[in-house]
């Protein structure tokens, strides 16, 4: 092994509003914030992720190439009704896609993620 995971970055035009979308799908919490960056992490050592700021961020468009996903994170639920729920108030937008075990969305911004359960 080189080394461990340490942050996954997001770009997008609103690093606070963003990481706190994340938040709540996550139940992680802010552990640093300035005008162009923020870090949300659980208590664990686990990996964070953060959000740095892209003022001229053209989102990906699902499904499509013309402006690829890059890169998606699968959350998993125990319940998948509810995650539904939730992240569709915290600001999520269902996508067309999905199968047996997952569903597509995209977070405020455009970037896709599934629940998986």
């Amino acid at each position: 092994m080189i080394g461990r995971l340490d942050t996954v970055v997001i770009d997008c035009p609103d690093p606070r509003a963003l990481a706190g979308f994340y938040t709540q799908l996550l139940g992680m919490h802010v552990i640093h914030e300035d005008d162009d960056w923020v870090t949300i992490r659980t208590d664990s050592d686990a990996p964070s992720l953060a959000f740095q700021k892209a003022p001229d961020l053209l989102p990906p468009q699902w499904p499509g190439h013309d402006r690829p996903q890059q890169f998606h994170l699968d959350v998993r639920v125990d319940d998948i009704e509810k995650a539904e729920q939730r992240a569709l108030a915290a600001g999520a937008k269902r996508l067309d896609g999905g199968g047996e075990k997952f569903r597509v969305y995209a977070d405020p911004v455009g970037h896709p993620f599934c629940l998986v359960w």
